[in-house]
């Protein structure tokens, strides 16, 4: 199964949704991976791993083999580096990303990352991909390699404009590459339960018809801590309110994807 966190607006969350929906996989007995295509690297960093140091084995390097007449084939099952956590594996991302790019859209390498994780997916139970917060070459790359789309949400009036405007980009998408991708929920971010502005933005998505999963995540300092020591709240902070949220979150999506599967079959 490989989920893709995906929203064009930047700040809803999206890579400490990935990291820690996958963390909770990995820590359940799952092997896990995760695939950091945003050249911020806020995944790789958040799991522990500085993409300014050098290496040959992330995501830049996985998709230029695709580009270069001449270079030396890394095979795609030494891509994915350990963490610290058991059963967690990661393709960082690299700064290489942005040069990267154009060369990548010249030669058409769309389908690349969906290639190396048909491979990789005998590998490991679950596969997560963190994008960056536009539709680029590489976000399109993670939608047509996956199954399932988790958008990210922080009920914002510039969020909901994002998340129409995304819907409408995925409807084209779907139809050209991946008919198979299901949008499995939007997962809303930062909640103040406290205000009632978020609560009418969040009615205004259901009255479009659109999946909104529960528990809402709330807003918590303890992210921002979890970011800083490198560690996922269910390592760092297990017994947290923003932890216990996570893990219902997570269970819903295990629930939901149990479903899925069966329909598919």
């Amino acid at each position: 199964m490989r989920r893709v966190v995906f929203n064009q607006k930047g700040g809803v969350g999206k890579s400490s949704i990935a990291a820690n929906l996958a963390a909770l996989s990995a820590a359940q007995g799952y092997k896990t991976l995760l695939v950091d295509l945003d050249v911020q690297g806020n995944s790789s960093h958040y799991l522990g791993h500085d993409i300014n140091q050098e290496s040959k084995t992330t995501i830049a390097d996985l998709l230029n083999q695709s580009v270069g007449w001449f270079t030396v084939s890394t095979p795609i099952n030494e891509f994915p580096q350990p963490t610290a956590f058991e059963n967690l594996d990661i393709i960082p991302s690299s700064p290489k990303l942005e040069k990267l790019e154009s060369e990548l859209e010249r030669r058409y390498k769309i389908y690349k990352l969906r290639d190396a994780l048909d491979t990789l997916e005998k590998n490991y139970d679950r596969i997560y991909l963190d994008t960056p917060p536009n539709l680029n070459f590489f976000s399109k790359a993670a939608l047509i390699a996956a199954q399932r789309l988790l958008i990210p949400f922080d009920c914002d009036s510039f969020s909901q404009q994002a998340l129409l405007t995304l819907l409408n980009n995925l409807a084209e998408l779907r139809e050209d590459h991946n008919p198979k991708l299901e949008v499995e929920g939007v997962i809303v971010n930062m909640f103040n339960a406290q205000a009632n502005f978020p609560s009418q933005i969040i009615a205004d998505l259901k009255e479009l018809g659109l999946p909104i999963l529960e528990p809402y995540l709330p807003q918590s300092i303890k992210m921002k801590e979890s970011h800083y020591h490198q560690k996922p709240l269910v390592h760092l902070f297990p017994s947290h309110k923003l932890t216990t949220h996570f893990e219902q979150l997570y269970n819903e999506l295990e629930k939901n994807e149990v479903k899925l599967t069966a329909t598919e079959s």
